[in-house]
């Protein structure tokens, strides 16, 4: 597996698969053909079919600024290497093509195709949580300290870096109103949601403030600033919301805070190794589903939880999440994705009550829950895979008061 630097980026919104990838496939190609007159890009699959709610065409223009970019969309046309497909092409003042590049944007901002599986730094030696339980089991490790043998020695300055996005992320958020662009005509609700939890009883207060932090995360998100994928900019609220609660209502470190977000990058890395993370791949389970892993492992390692028990909690958070489609009305990154933040969030702390009440013991490993989810993924129909042709995303040619 390659380093959980790769789970957590920062980036702007709103999505990382098709925004931030398409933005950094184009500056890759302007640095390579910085004498092209103009460039040619062909969006394939899901990246066509919600590029334009997703402002594709304007993360790549910017990418390849200042050489002129003509956009082509091909939604139906699906390459065989993932659905996420562009066609660069550089071509002279004559028009003729003098250089093509095909990449595929594969979830949290990354990029792929069939050349770049040699250049994957592995530099964890397990692919399994099989074999890193087993492992950690032998040696007497906690997770945390697992990621921190293989990791590189400024994992931990990178964690405080991306923390400290998160938590100023939120604190925007918070102070942020008003209208969300997009047509949608969605107002921003988590400084709403942040003043109504005052008046609540503590009991209630909590859940309400942790919905407000899921909120000011994915608002932010979807209006274009700057968030941390965890694992993926369409789900950034989840693990975001459960730590900033952590800390400022039950008062855990730093320090504590980032030795959670180690072990929630590495469970995150097991999904997308062995798995995706990608809504266009498998729906919005491979997203939202990894973020609500994330956020119960983070909250069950924080509050004492033994190796098993961890696992068990990431286990039910996928588990519960299976079958989740993505079908954004309009292509945005709003409806149902926003609220879907919060819920996960709440989720995940549930989840976290459960495992710890447990003994860790469970019919089902989160291994085998992947592959479901997985499989899974590759049986939802495209049309609720990041397309906008399904479910919710049909709303958008009804009367929506229905």
């Amino acid at each position: 597996m390659e380093s959980i630097k790769k789970i957590y980026k920062k980036g702007y919104g709103p999505s990382s698969s098709h925004t931030m990838g398409p933005h950094l496939a184009a500056e890759i190609f302007r640095e390579k053909n910085p004498k092209a007159s103009s460039f040619h890009v062909t969006l394939y699959g899901s990246l066509a079919a919600t590029g334009k709610g997703h402002r594709t065409d304007k993360a790549i223009e910017h990418g390849a600024s200042p050489i002129p970019v003509k956009i082509i969309w091909k939604a139906e046309t699906v390459l065989p290497f993932h659905t996420n497909g562009m066609l660069f092409e550089a071509l002279d003042v004559k028009g003729q093509v003098i250089d093509s590049w095909t990449i595929y944007s594969v979830g949290g901002g990354a990029l792929a195709n069939e050349d770049t599986k040699e250049s994957i730094e592995h530099i964890y030696e397990h692919q399994y949580m099989s074999e890193i339980l087993e492992y950690i089991e032998k040696e007497g490790l906690t997770y945390w300290e697992y990621v921190e043998q293989r990791e590189a020695k400024d994992i931990w300055a990178y964690l405080e870096e991306m923390w400290e996005v998160m938590q100023h992320t939120i604190e925007e958020g918070l102070q942020s109103e008003g209208v969300i662009p997009g047509g949608l005509h969605l107002r921003s609700k988590a400084h709403q949601y942040y003043v109504r939890a005052s008046s609540y009883k503590s009991s209630l207060q909590s859940r309400a403030l942790v919905t407000a932090y899921a909120l000011a995360t994915s608002e932010r998100n979807a209006v274009g600033s700057q968030i941390v994928t965890a694992p993926t900019c369409g789900a950034s609220g989840v693990l975001p919301a459960v730590l900033y609660h952590l800390k400022t209502n039950h008062n855990f470190s730093d320090a504590e805070i980032l030795r959670a977000m180690a072990t929630a990058g590495l469970f995150a890395n097991v999904i997308k190794t062995n798995a995706s993370i990608s809504g266009a791949e498998v729906g919005c389970q491979g997203e939202v589903g990894s973020a609500c892993v994330m956020a119960a492992v983070a909250a069950n390692q924080l509050f004492g939880g033994s190796p098993q028990q961890i696992e068990y909690a990431a286990e039910m958070a996928m588990e519960h999440n299976l079958g989740l489609t993505c079908d954004p009305l309009c292509g945005l990154v709003q409806v149902p994705c926003i609220e879907r933040n919060a819920m996960a969030a709440l989720r995940a702390l549930d989840i976290n009550i459960y495992a710890m009440m447990s003994d860790g013991k469970h019919l089902i490993s989160f291994d085998k829950v992947v592959k479901t989810m997985n499989l899974t993924g590759k049986d939802i129909p495209s049309l609720y895979k990041e397309t906008s042709k399904g479910g919710l995303a049909l709303l958008t040619n009804e009367d929506t008061s229905k």
